[in-house]
């Protein structure tokens, strides 16, 4: 178990949220990817600004999906769990974590940026398929390719803060080209891709003006609606949260109208 390849972190970053005295329950939105295992239509981009809950989610959909930990403690007393298909999927999927605004120690190029996450997914896959002669400098999409031509797995994709890359002062503009690339390398008609789900602030369309990523379904907060109830929280959610605060605040100071 490791930082990408079916790792506990995303499941560590949700057991924390659903332990929140401030928790609400969004998992439904894993019922509507479900779907997603079976059909073409598998690329998932939800941009949200900062503070709706993007991380969180993407933590939940890998803490779900991933074999990596036993997480039904977490998702038995959640609305997810009245799914029919709530025990089919959960756990039993292999899962990629990236987490693109995390970088090396002081990384200032391109290059150790990429690196690290190349070797890091490698790195895991080396130790998973001890039987499967892997190198650990070739391109990851090689690697992935050759476990499933030999062992038929697949892969469920999970990123978050895409677009962290786009706000890296080291990086250049034919660095960020090179990077747009890797990720239509990596994901784009790739067999071994079960789903990818993709957050990050702004639109895909801001950044790749091209075919790199176009196979993605692309839901933001103003032309596409889908998916709006589990980023940030509705007025009825709001009134819940506040019942909590006044139930756990001694001296509440701050009424209802002033949220």
């Amino acid at each position: 178990m490791g930082m990408y390849v079916n790792s506990i972190i995303p499941y560590e970053a949700y057991r924390e949220i659903v332990s929140d005295t401030y928790f609400v329950d969004k998992s439904l939105l894993i019922e509507e990817l479900i779907p997603a295992l079976k059909r073409k239509n598998k690329y998932f981009c939800i941009t949200r600004p900062r503070r709706f809950g993007k991380s969180v989610m993407a933590s939940m959909v890998g803490a779900y999906f991933e074999k990596g930990v036993d997480s039904r403690e977490l998702f038995d007393n959640l609305a997810i769990a009245e799914s029919k298909d709530y025990l089919v999927h959960l756990n039993k999927h292999n899962v990629i974590f990236i987490d693109f605004s995390r970088t090396s120690r002081e990384c200032s190029d391109y290059g150790q940026y990429i690196e690290r996450i190349q070797d890091g997914i490698n790195g895991e896959l080396v130790s998973i398929y001890k039987d499967i002669e892997i190198r650990r400098d070739d391109a990851v999409w090689d690697v992935l390719q050759k476990i499933f031509i030999k062992t038929g797995d697949k892969f469920i994709f999970v990123m978050d803060e895409w677009d962290a890359v786009f706000h890296m002062l080291f990086i250049s503009k034919d660095e960020q080209k090179k990077y747009l690339l890797f990720l239509k390398n990596l994901l784009k008609d790739q067999v071994y891709v079960k789903f990818a789900y993709m957050t990050g602030v702004l639109p895909i369309t801001q950044y790749s003006s091209g075919s790199e990523l176009n196979m993605f379904l692309e839901y933001n907060m103003v032309r596409k609606k889908k998916f709006s109830e589990y980023f940030g929280f509705s007025e009825k959610e709001v009134d819940k949260l506040y019942e909590i605060y006044k139930r756990e605040t001694d001296d509440p100071r701050i009424t209802r109208e002033d949220l």
